[in-house]
C-alpha cells in the first residue's frame, strides 16, 4: 500500500522531512509520493508522519 498527495496540497513542505524513506519530494506544483517507496511509515512509526504534520488534508491511501 502507498499514499497519494492530492491537488489541495499548499506546498509547504512539512511532509518531506518527516518521510523515513525519502518516499516524498517536491514536483512542479505539489509534492509527489513515490508509490514504489513508500511503507506508510510501517516499521517506523505507529501512523504516517506525512498524514500527520500536513496543516490539510491531501494525503490519502492509494486505492487498489
Amino acid at each position: 500500500m502507498a499514499l497519494y498527495i492530492n491537488e489541495e496540497c499548499i506546498n509547504c513542505g512539512a511532509c518531506e522531512p518527516e518521510c523515513p524513506t525519502e518516499a516524498i519530494t517536491e514536483g512542479s506544483d505539489i509534492y509527489v509520493i513515490d508509490p514504489d517507496k513508500c511503507v506508510e511509515c510501517v516499521g517506523h512509526y505507529d501512523e504516517p508522519q506525512c498524514i500527520a504534520v500536513c496543516p490539510v488534508e491531501c494525503i490519502f491511501p492509494v486505492a487498489s
